[in-house]
C-alpha cells in the first residue's frame, strides 16, 4: 500500500499540478490527529512519511529510567500493529480533499485575473433568483441585476457574458457576470471588429441602456480608416452581429471629438443639432435643435438625451429654436424692465439728494380723451377729482 501511495501521489503531481511534499504534509498532520482519536491524546507525538518509500511511523517521546542513571526523555516508535488501515482511510480524505482545493484554487487563479473578460457559456438553471451559466470548468451566477429586462434565459442556451467579479469562497469560486454592463457591449465590438483589436479604432466612450439602446463613441488612430464605418461594417454586418447576440438592442455609433461641442452634437445622433454651448465651469451643455428635431433630439422617454449625457459626461438641455426665441424675447423684457427700474431708482435716488421729491401725476385720462395733468394725492396713483376704475 506504501509503495502504491507514493505512485499515486507521483501521478496526482504531474496531472493535476499539486505539490507531492505538501499533500504528504498534510497526510502527517491528518494521521497524527487520527492516532489521538483513536488511542487517545498524546502530545509529545509526531507522525512520519518517507517520502521515498511511503512508510508510515508513529514516535513518541517517552521517559526511559536505565538503572544508575538519570531519566532520559527519548523518541521511540509507536506505531500500532493496525495503523495501515487507518492510514489507507486517512490518506484518500486528506488526497481528495487536497484535490478539491486544488481544483477549487486553479479555477480561481484562472478567472481572477479574466474580471473585465467575455466569456460565452450555456444556461444551466433559471429561477426567480439567479441564472446558472456553466463555462465549462466552473458555473457562473448571473444576478437578478444583472440580467436584461424582458430577456429570457432558456435551459441550454448559449450566450455571452461579461465577468464582473470573482469572488473566492470555501468553496468553488464564485464568479459573477453581467449581460448589462457597458464592458459587454465594448467587448463584443472588438470581437467583431478587427480594426479596434488591431489597435486602428479605439472605443472612446459607451452609454447603455441595457435592452433597449446603446452608443458607442469610437475614434481612428490612422487617418486613413473610417471609425464609425469600420463598427458598422459593410451593409452594417458588423454591427448587426452585436445587435444580434443582445437580442435586439438598438446600437448608435457616433464618431469620438476631443471638441465638447460637436461630441454633444454627434452623441445626439439621429437629431440634427443648430447650435451647442457649453460652460466653461459648468459641466452642461445648452443644444439649440430646429422644432422639428426636438422629440427626436430627446428620444422616447428621454432615452436619447439620456444616453449623450452618459456619453458625454455633461448634463443636457434640449430646446427648439421657437422655445429658445421665447426665452430670448422674455430674457430682453425682463432686461428692459430692469433697467426702467434701475433708471426710476436713480432718478429717486438722485431727487432725494437734492433735497427734492419726484411729483408723481395723475393716471386718470379725461372726457375728452386727454391725460389728468393734475398731481397725485401722496399715496395715491390719482388726484382728487379721479378714483380708480374698480
Amino acid at each position: 500500500m506504501n509503495l502504491e501511495l507514493i505512485e499515486a501521489l507521483k501521478q496526482i503531481e504531474r496531472e493535476k499540478k499539486i505539490d507531492a511534499a505538501k499533500i504528504i504534509e498534510a497526510l502527517e498532520g491528518a494521521l497524527l490527529a487520527a492516532y489521538r482519536r483513536n488511542y487517545g491524546p498524546s502530545p509529545d507525538t509526531r507522525v512520519e512519511i518517507n517520502p521515498e518509500t511511503g512508510e508510515m511511523k508513529v514516535f513518541s517521546q517517552q521517559e526511559i529510567q536505565e538503572k544508575g542513571k538519570e531519566p532520559q526523555v527519548t523518541e521511540v516508535e509507536v506505531t500500532p500493529s493496525n495503523f495501515g488501515r487507518i492510514a489507507a482511510q486517512t490518506a484518500k480524505q486528506v488526497i481528495l480533499q487536497r484535490i478539491r482545493e486544488a481544483e477549487r484554487e486553479t479555477m480561481f487563479q484562472e478567472y481572477s485575473g479574466r474580471e473585465g473578460d467575455i466569456v460565452t457559456g450555456i444556461v444551466q438553471q433559471n429561477d426567480q433568483r439567479y441564472t446558472l451559466v456553466n463555462l465549462g470548468t466552473v458555473e457562473a451566477l448571473l444576478p437578478p441585476p444583472e440580467q436584461v429586462p424582458g430577456e429570457k434565459y432558456e435551459h441550454g442556451t448559449r450566450i455571452k457574458t461579461y465577468i464582473v467579479e470573482v469572488r473566492k469562497t470555501a468553496k468553488e469560486p464564485q464568479i459573477i457576470v453581467s449581460r448589462t454592463h457597458p464592458g459587454l457591449l465594448k467587448r463584443l465590438f472588438e470581437l467583431e471588429v478587427p480594426e479596434i483589436y488591431d489597435g486602428f479604432v479605439e472605443i472612446k466612450a459607451v452609454a447603455r441602456e441595457p435592452g433597449y439602446r446603446s452608443k458607442i463613441a469610437v475614434a481612428s488612430r490612422e487617418k486613413s480608416v473610417d471609425p464609425v464605418g469600420a463598427c458598422v461594417g459593410p451593409r452594417g454586418s458588423r454591427v448587426r452581429m452585436v445587435v444580434s447576440e443582445l437580442k435586439g438592442e438598438k446600437i448608435d455609433v457616433i464618431q469620438w471629438n476631443d471638441d465638447p461641442k460637436v461630441l454633444v452634437a454627434n452623441a445626439l445622433s439621429p437629431a440634427k443639432v443648430k447650435s451647442v454651448d457649453v460652460g466653461e465651469k459648468e459641466q452642461a451643455a445648452k443644444v439649440i435643435v430646429g422644432d422639428d428635431q426636438l422629440s427626436l433630439a430627446i428620444g422616447k422617454e428621454g432615452q436619447n438625451a439620456r444616453l449623450a449625457a452618459k456619453l458625454t459626461g455633461l448634463r443636457i438641455d434640449i430646446k427648439s429654436e421657437s422655445q429658445a426665441k421665447k426665452e430670448a424675447e422674455k430674457a430682453e423684457e425682463r432686461k428692459s424692465e430692469a433697467a426702467e427700474k434701475a433708471r426710476k431708482t436713480k432718478k429717486t435716488e438722485k431727487a432725494k439728494k437734492s433735497g427734492q421729491t419726484e411729483v408723481q401725476m395723475c393716471k386718470a385720462v379725461t372726457t375728452k380723451g386727454t391725460p389728468c395733468k393734475s398731481k397725485a394725492k401722496p399715496g395715491s396713483e390719482y388726484c382728487g377729482r379721479h378714483q380708480p376704475k374698480e
